[in-house]
């Protein structure tokens, strides 16, 4: 139960550090992800003022993000290491989230995306990064619980 426990916090700091790092303003997909949000859009200005606005709420948008990455977390790291316990090889185990990412989380954020109110020429670069996103926290926290079940 203590190692189920610390393999889903450490998946969850798995999720944080990636997402960071994809959606950084560095990256390709920050870019994207920007530009989703109305920013390239906006004077430098206008950015500054909108990101210096939401600042006061940015500890809880973390919280929030960090309780549905624990989430993740815990359905990827439970069907690994269980499906592991009892007897089913890694590379099976590893399709079981892969494919609850396939079922669940890709028409999930498409179905997000699709009834935004966003820009559409940039929606299916969203789709894309989005999805692929996830689909790389699933795979490394997938593997770290099967290095550890």
């Amino acid at each position: 139960m203590i190692t189920m426990l610390l393999l889903v916090i450490a998946g969850m700091i798995i999720a944080a550090v990636v997402g960071t790092v994809w959606y950084s303003n560095a990256t390709p997909m920050g870019k994207i992800h920007m530009a989703y949000l109305g920013f390239d859009k906006l004077s430098k200005e206008e950015a500054e003022k909108r990101m210096k606005e939401a600042k006061p709420m940015m500890a809880k948008m973390y919280a929030a993000q960090m309780t549905l990455s624990f989430l993740t977390s815990v359905s990827v790291v439970f069907t690994v290491s269980e499906s592991i316990w009892n007897g089913v090889p890694f590379s099976i185990s590893i399709l079981f989230p892969i494919f609850n990412w396939l079922c669940f989380m890709v028409p999930i954020i498409g179905s997000s995306i699709l009834w935004s109110n966003c820009d559409r020429r940039i929606a299916w670069k969203k789709f894309f990064s989005d999805i692929f996103a996830n689909l790389l926290i699933v795979i490394l926290i997938a593997i770290l619980a099967g290095l550890f079940a």
